[in-house]
């Protein structure tokens, strides 16, 4: 009788998506279609392909289209909290995309699409709590990244390329099984032009971590402003405070 079929999902409507639609700060048009239960891509947004910012997190869909590539002007994408197991290669059209969140899916090395490295805007990119077990040296080509997120995979190594990076100021890649060897040195020098890591933000520390880490950093500041050295590069061995995982909350992702 064949392959049992899984969860329906809820259908959305043109006249739902639209109702959907919100007025950023700076006066773009969002369609939040988050946490809605969706399992498959809504065809009907395709209507709606002027929009600026897409948020489909927090549903179960498995794929995304082709089609994507019809929304021209978004700059926002927000597919976190999926079950994607890969991206379509048209993704990489998406020549004003600044920020990309594709946290916790299925996604692995294999499928990432070679697209993506022709998102020449992109500025924020999340992979966190995927299956990547490499990154592309050619991620090296995204010129503008200032954030990325490789937390919670199986990376045993990141590419020069895109240590390098020259925007790049966080980069989180914790949770991953680095070889000892190499986990201090090479990810300590490859975060050197790092102000500070991609921190939780203060409300999910309790007091006494925040005041342990608040303290630190004022004891940082007050050395580096009344004995600089020059020889010696700063460190911050107590602000390695990862990101939870799967949070609810995805702003510190959110460009402010």
């Amino acid at each position: 009788k064949g392959k049992a079929k899984g969860p329906k999902g809820k259908k959305i409507t043109l006249k739902i998506a639209k109702n959907s639609i919100r007025i950023t700060l700076d006066g773009g048009r969002r369609l939040d279609l988050s946490k809605m239960g969706i399992t498959t891509f809504p065809k009907c947004i395709l209507k709606l392909a002027d929009v600026d910012e897409l948020d489909l997190s927090r549903n179960m869909l498995k794929k995304i289209p082709s089609s994507i590539q019809k929304f021209q002007k978004l700059r926002w994408l927000d597919l976190h909290s999926n079950q994607l197991e890969e991206l379509p290669e048209a993704i990489g059209t998406l020549q004003n995309l600044f920020y990309l969140n594709v946290c916790n899916n299925k996604l692995t090395t294999k499928n990432l699409p070679e697209g993506l490295n022709l998102l020449k805007n992109l500025h924020i990119l999340n992979l966190g709590l995927n299956c990547l077990d490499s990154i592309p040296t050619s991620l090296g080509a995204l010129k503008e990244l200032t954030e990325i997120g490789l937390f919670d995979n199986a990376l045993t190594t990141i590419p020069n390329s895109v240590k390098k990076l020259p925007k790049l100021k966080k980069l989180n890649a914790e949770r991953n099984p680095f070889p000892d060897s190499i986990k201090q040195e090479e990810h300590a020098d490859s975060i050197k032009r790092i102000e500070m890591l991609h921190l939780v933000q203060e409300k999910d520390l309790c007091s006494s971590c925040l005041k342990m880490c608040t303290d630190e950093r004022d004891k940082l500041n007050k050395l580096m402003n009344v004995t600089p050295s020059r020889s010696k590069k700063p460190s911050f061995p107590l602000l390695l405070t990862p990101n939870s995982t799967a949070k609810d909350n995805q702003e510190e992702w959110r460009l402010r």
